[in-house]
């Protein structure tokens, strides 16, 4: 399969004004539904109530999540504690809390089992804008660096491309926990990190390869140059991707609850990261002008 790919021979600068346009229509799109119909935070980042359970016997997540359920109560997170009888959970601020008394309320859908409670928080929505806003941050700091980094280690205009294809990301797995009314908690922002890491190692190698073939293959186009550096770099960066892939889809069936957003986020941002390093950031390279050495 390496070998089919090391021998494969596409002509991404030819058709580079079609992968661009999907993406900016994508891009759109998903900051059309960030602006507009926002996101379905979870208590990390709005306010509602983390409480940890000590069961005498063994009881299962969905027996507790249908419990719930038939109470009207959707929104929660549920995951086992240390053992399989003691659990943690998390839930929104709900109309019925108010109420009624979340004490009260636990005993009420709980009055078949004998339990205790360990733990029992309020998040308020004050401390979740503040999550929110550190969260913000912290994204702009990392892009903001790592076009510092770049500009250091290549120059200026691979700095911009790999922003660029970093906003990319980050705007497009964003749009789709916003489109699909996702729960986004402070897993997901964990997950929208690690996949700027990971996009932009998977970017670095590419313009490692240009920066070098800039240099030696002087008889070829800049945009030729492009095409042979994709290339070359192409079974990598889908290798790596595919066994990163793997593990996050390991975690989507057998993780549970406790990581579901964040392999979800993984997923996502794997996909459209590895699409953005063949795509976008080499191809944004020809939209800003780069030059050949000579050229300089």
């Amino acid at each position: 399969m390496l070998r089919l790919i090391k021998d494969i021979d596409i002509k991404f600068m030819a058709i580079r004004r079609i992968p661009m346009f999907l993406s900016s229509i994508l891009v759109v799109i998903c900051l059309a539904s960030i602006l507009l119909k926002g996101f379905n935070f979870g208590i990390d980042f709005s306010s509602g109530y983390i409480v940890q359970l000590k069961f005498d016997k063994q009881i299962s997540i969905v027996n507790i999540e249908n419990k719930f359920s038939e109470s009207n109560i959707e929104d929660i997170t549920v995951q086992l504690y240390g053992s399989s009888k003691d659990v943690l959970i998390k839930l929104k601020d709900e109309e019925i809390f108010k109420k009624n008394n979340i004490n009260n309320f636990l005993n009420d859908i709980f009055s078949d089992e004998s339990f205790t409670i360990s733990k029992l928080e309020y998040v308020g929505a004050q401390v979740g804008s503040e999550l929110r806003e550190k969260g913000e941050w912290a994204m702009l700091i990392a892009l903001f660096s790592i076009l510092i980094y770049v500009a250091i280690r290549f120059e200026l205009i691979y700095g911009l491309g790999a922003i660029t294809a970093l906003i990319h990301d980050v705007i497009i797995t964003l749009g789709v926990f916003s489109l699909f009314e996702l729960t986004f908690d402070l897993s997901v922002l964990a997950a929208i990190l690690a996949v700027i890491g990971y996009s932009l190692n998977d970017s670095i190698v590419v313009f490692d390869r240009i920066r070098e073939n800039n240099i030696i293959l002087r008889k070829l186009s800049i945009l030729d140059v492009l095409d042979k550096s994709i290339n070359q770099t192409l079974s990598r960066t889908l290798v790596t991707s595919l066994t990163t892939l793997l593990v996050i889809i390991s975690l989507l069936i057998f993780g549970g609850d406790a990581v579901k957003n964040f392999s979800i986020a993984m997923f996502i941002g794997i996909i459209v990261g590895t699409y953005s390093s063949i795509f976008v950031a080499s191809t944004s390279l020809s939209y800003f002008g780069i030059q050949r050495p000579e050229d300089s």
